[in-house]
């Protein structure tokens, strides 16, 4: 008996990581196909992003055992009121939180993700949107593997079309959107001196210039700091916004949030000044594409 329960239930698993294949290929073809990187740095990141998972289900799983480490029941416990505008829009300011919360850290343990490549194999702020997607695109692999999993032995395979068709067309493409972006951030940072040199000194608010007069730091490297901060904010603040649609099972809103998304994720993609080609920041390290 306990050996077919195994079975069972390694053929659940099995099935599962066949399936969270299935919209992690057909998002990556869709966004990666006009610019292929090379394999093994795909390869790599992808990994690294599945691995980024990790961090939130060990802090999660250690609150068995230490449960007053548990952030989101502390949030939870207080006294909040509503946030919103009228009575159909109100939200529970302790969901706000807790998603901004979760936002925060899965956007960071996706950052490091892409840091872990070569940092001259980065070439173009293209390049880092390409690579960032493939790192969120690797973080919901794993997600959808365990909510796959959950899925079929809780409801069996009868009830699972509806959650599989969502998570793969809304919530990967979720994934891919919050990453691309801060990806666009990224780039923009990880070239802050040519791009700081070229064009944005000359656009920037005359307040942030004269910030980073006052200041003793080289303003390039300011530039940077404040494009990370930048991307990590824009990532959180939608990653947070998708989970509270989906709590608060606002379906409707769902579908013009992330095509506006994809809009705007297409738009850098597609952008002439993100093809540049910056060769490499150090001279004495190469940058040859393999």
């Amino acid at each position: 008996m306990e050996s077919a329960l195994e079975i069972s239930k390694f053929g659940i698993i099995g099935i599962s990581v066949l399936l969270a294949f299935v919209p992690i290929i057909a998002w990556g073809l869709h966004f990666l196909h006009k610019h292929p990187e090379k394999r093994t740095l795909v390869i790599i990141t992808f990994i690294g992003g599945a691995i980024s998972v990790v961090p939130l289900l060990l802090y999660k799983y250690a609150w068995q055992w230490f449960p007053w480490i548990n952030a989101f029941d502390w949030i939870r416990n207080t006294n909040f009121d509503l946030f919103g505008i009228n009575s159909l829009l109100l939200i529970p300011i302790p969901v706000l939180i807790t998603f901004l919360l979760v936002g925060v850290i899965e956007e960071i343990s996706k950052i490091y993700s892409v840091k872990l490549l070569d940092r001259n194999r980065i070439l173009s702020v293209d390049d880092a949107i390409a690579f960032a997607i493939i790192a969120g695109l690797g973080f919901a692999f794993v997600e959808n593997i365990l909510y796959f999993q959950n899925i079929l032995e809780s409801r069996g395979f009868e009830n699972f079309l509806f959650p599989f068709v969502f998570r793969s067309l809304f919530s990967t493409f979720a994934h891919v959107m919050f990453s691309g972006i801060f990806g666009y951030f990224y780039g923009v940072a990880h070239f802050a001196d040519p791009i700081w040199k070229k064009k944005i000194k000359k656009e920037r608010h005359p307040v942030l210039n004269w910030l980073h007069k006052v200041s003793h730091f080289k303003k390039t490297t300011l530039f940077h700091e404040e494009k990370i901060l930048e991307g990590l904010i824009a990532a959180t603040l939608l990653h947070a916004a998708f989970n509270v649609f989906l709590e608060m099972e606002w379906l409707v809103v769902i579908v013009p949030f992330l095509f506006i998304g994809y809009l705007i994720l297409d738009n850098l993609i597609e952008r002439k000044e993100n093809h540049l080609n910056y060769k490499r920041l150090l001279p004495e390290r190469t940058t040859n594409r393999e």
